[in-house]
């Protein structure tokens, strides 16, 4: 019986493999792993209690109440931890909207964990309770969603692609005046690292500044990195400028064209930061890159306001999927509330 128990989290563990290893920049890997790792849980909680074993069955009970707790108080933890993290960012960045978004969530928390206690809607007519169920049954989706994009998102900055590339894409991200901010040195940085680690071995790779000119900048990005690696003592001939490009995707599509046209034939990376890398390998994968990428170090307390505003890039990115599901989960709330009024 108990030998039966471990074929599930085997053939979870194999599927969520096959489909890593052929791209692992996909959110599917993130609800793969998921999969697998709650399916592996129960197996162990389960054979713990069909051995009969105290001492397993006690162990087994730990994680199943350390869950529970976390059901019980883990949003609270979080919405504080948002609370806090808000304040610090705004001292650190300044007070523009982007970096106000943890705040705005750890507030929308908190209103949602109080309407879950007083539960207001219990006092509405039955239609309406109908269509809370379904907002609610679209925030859930919203959150498992948001747990697979997290998971693979964890699981794709151990990427390490090997010392054997032709070219390095290196993604712009704005300049003050015509010099390069700390986070995009960091990313420059990462490159000629990089670029130093596999000229030790085998042929330097060529790097590519990809970057236009924004509005404010007084030259293009592509300019600026390169005069930025040309300082730390990068040849010049192993530097290329791509200085049309004004977002992600337009980086890894203008790059290809520009490697296309170099090598029939070639391996190349991305790099930005870490908090942007796999966004940026979803937009690889758009552009028909097999790119893989390397995420550059971002300070800690920068973090959660980008991984919001990197989910909700995604979601844009899939807008369609997305729109379709709520569309669906709708359209049947109101179906039954039709029907209800029907039948009175």
């Amino acid at each position: 019986m108990t030998n039966a128990l471990w074929f599930f989290p085997l053939a979870s563990f194999v599927l969520f493999l096959v489909v890593y290893l052929r791209d692992p920049r996909r959110t599917i890997n993130g609800l793969l792993l998921n999969v697998f790792v709650c399916i592996t849980g129960v197996s162990l909680i389960a054979t713990a209690f069909l051995s009969g074993n105290a001492f397993l069955m006690v162990l087994a009970i730990i994680p199943m109440l350390l869950f529970i707790f976390m059901i019980a108080f883990g949003g609270y933890a979080l919405a504080i931890v948002l609370l806090l993290n808000a304040k610090t960012l705004i001292q650190k960045e300044g007070r523009k909207f982007s970096n106000y978004l943890t705040l705005i969530l750890g507030i929308s928390i908190i209103a949602f964990l109080v309407i879950s206690l007083v539960q207001p809607i219990r006092f509405l007519p039955e239609e309406f309770q109908i269509l809370y169920s379904g907002i609610m049954l679209i925030l859930f989706y919203f959150f498992l969603h948001l747990f697979s994009f997290l998971s693979a998102y964890f699981l794709y900055q151990f990427n390490r692609p090997r010392l054997n590339q032709d070219f390095i894409i290196v993604l712009g991200s704005g300049l003050i005046g015509d010099k390069v901010p700390p986070l995009l040195a960091n990313r420059i940085n990462k490159a000629i690292e990089f670029y130093h680690k596999q000229q030790a071995v085998t042929t330097p790779p060529t790097i590519i500044f990809s970057g236009g000119k924004g509005s404010d900048e007084q030259v293009s990005e592509a300019e600026a990195m390169q005069a930025y690696a040309l300082d730390k003592g990068i040849p010049v001939q192993h530097t290329i400028q791509e200085n049309r490009s004004v977002n992600t995707y337009e980086n890894m599509m203008f790059s290809k064209n520009i490697m296309d046209s170099l090598k029939e034939s070639y391996n190349s990376i991305f790099i930005t930061n870490n908090f942007h890398l796999f966004r940026a390998g979803m937009y690889a994968r758009a552009a028909g890159l097999a790119s893989q990428g390397i995420g550059a170090k971002t300070a800690l307390y920068y973090w959660p306001n980008a991984m919001i505003r990197e989910y909700i890039a995604v979601v844009v990115m899939n807008k369609k999927r997305h729109g379709a599901v709520v569309g669906v989960i709708l359209g049947f709330s109101l179906i039954i509330v039709a029907l209800m009024y029907g039948v009175k």
